[in-house]
Order: C-alpha cells, then structure tokens, then sequence
C-alpha cells in the first residue's frame, strides 16, 4: 500500500521508536530490485515497486549510497562497491571447490542434462552450484534458489537421515497435507536403499531428475548431485544409465572431501 508524503513525519517518528529491521528490510526490498535484466533503476521505479512515499525512497537510497550499496548513476542507481566486496566474501565462502564444479562440468558435457548441487536448509534445498545443459530446452537452477523439501528427487536423497518432526513439518507444508508424511519417508528409504532417486513432473510439470547422494567420509549425507531435464529426454534405460554416471561422480565429489557452510554439522 502507497503511504502518502503527509505522513513522512510520522512513520520517520515511528522508525526511530524501535521499528529498525523494517527500514533493514526496505533497504534490502530496494537492493532487490536490481538485476541482470534490470541494473540501473530511478526512483520512480523504487517508489512504484515499494509503495512508498518518495521522503521515504530519497532517504534509505542516501543511507545505501552512504554505506556504498548504492551508485548514483546518470539514469539513476545502480550496484556500489559495497556490493561487490560482499559478493567477493560470499563467493570466497560459499563456491564450491574448483574439482567438484570440474565433475559436474564434465558430466554435464557428457550426458547433456543440466548437473545441480543441492543441501538441506530446514524444510528446503538450496542449489549450491549448477552447471546447464548444452540444450536449447534445459532446465535452469540459479544458485541460491531453494525449493521445497517434500518433493523432487533430490529432496529424497537428502531426507535419508530426516527426523519425524521434519517429516510431519515438510507435509503439513506440502500441497498434499498432513497424510503426504508417509510417502516422504517411503521416498527416502526407497532411495537410500536403491542408492538413487527419481522424480517426474512433481516439482516442476515435464521436468524429470535423477539424484544421488554425496557423502562424508563417516557416511552422512551432506548433498545431491542431480541430474535434470525435460521428461522426453529421460527414458527408463536413460535413467538407469544417468545413476550409474552420477553415482561415480558423486563418489569422486566425496573422496575429494567435498564440504560446504549449509551442510551438516557446519
């Protein structure tokens, strides 16, 4: 909802009365109007995309220029310096060894299906590296992206060692309810006994992957590697092809002593 400039006053009021994380969260609703597509943006454009009033805009816009989040820019705003030496910590902290992203590479040549990395984030997966397939028609995983942990072949591998309290919380949170609880952990000890899981059309409709699990040297699992791509592309034998290529890959990840921050214990 729009707030009017009459009323600038009052909310700055209100703002310094204990209401801080909401200016956080502006400012960082402001950030996340930039993009690839869209790298400059001008005040109009934060003050539609926001709702509110332009006092309001032209003072956290200071305050991230201030603090080097933002860039003036002729067109308007853009990323500032600031950004980019967080980017530069968080890249140094969180991408994945140079050899593991060598594998998915090479495995992304070779079968010609996009290669996603992902780790259990409470009720979620999030990709922690991706590599696309050479294919016009991939599916495309950013890193970063999370998706739910009730569905998807990935979130069968991941939910091995899951606890009951989760289970009933990734169903309750699923479109199917309370009673999915038991298919999920069908789901999981199906994979952990087969060493791989499956799924089609049940995160995204047409979409089949393949996943197997990357583990610790104790055994745990700690992530996915899967295998993704339009359903016409991953016939039966396809799939029991795309396990075998995985399961190796997975097992060279692991012996490399592959660790990331989300995974667990960490």
């Amino acid at each position: 909802m729009r707030v009017d400039e009459r009323d600038a006053p009052a909310e700055a009021g209100r703002e310094q009365q204990g209401t801080g994380v909401r200016s956080v969260r502006r400012a960082l609703d402001i950030l996340g109007l930039l993009s690839e597509d869209r790298p400059v943006i001008t005040l109009r454009e934060i003050t539609d995309a926001t709702g509110l009033a332009k006092t309001t805009v032209l003072r956290l816009v200071q305050t991230l220029e201030e603090s080097g989040l933002l860039w003036s820019h002729p067109s308007g705003y853009t990323a500032g310096p600031g950004l980019w030496r967080w980017a530069y910590l968080a890249r140094s902290q969180w991408e994945v060894p140079r050899e593991t992203r060598k594998v998915m590479r090479d495995l992304a040549d070779r079968l010609g299906e996009t290669v996603n990395l992902f780790v259990a984030r409470d009720v979620n997966r999030v990709c922690v590296a991706h590599e696309e397939s050479p294919h016009p028609l991939r599916h495309v995983v950013d890193v970063g992206d999370e998706q739910p942990l009730w569905a998807g072949a990935s979130s069968k591998i991941l939910l091995r060692d899951a606890s009951d309290p989760l289970l009933r919380r990734l169903a309750a949170a699923s479109p199917r309810g309370e009673a999915h609880v038991e298919r999920l952990r069908a789901w999981a000890q199906e994979a952990a006994q087969r060493g791989y899981a499956v799924s089609s059309s049940e995160w995204d409709e047409g979409l089949t992957a393949v996943a197997v699990p990357v583990t610790s040297r104790s055994g745990t699992v700690i992530a996915s590697l899967s295998l993704s791509g339009p359903s016409q592309r991953f016939p039966y034998e396809a799939v029991e092809r795309f396990a075998t290529d995985l399961t190796e890959a997975a097992a060279l990840i692991s012996s490399q002593g592959f660790s990331h921050p989300l995974g667990p214990g960490r």
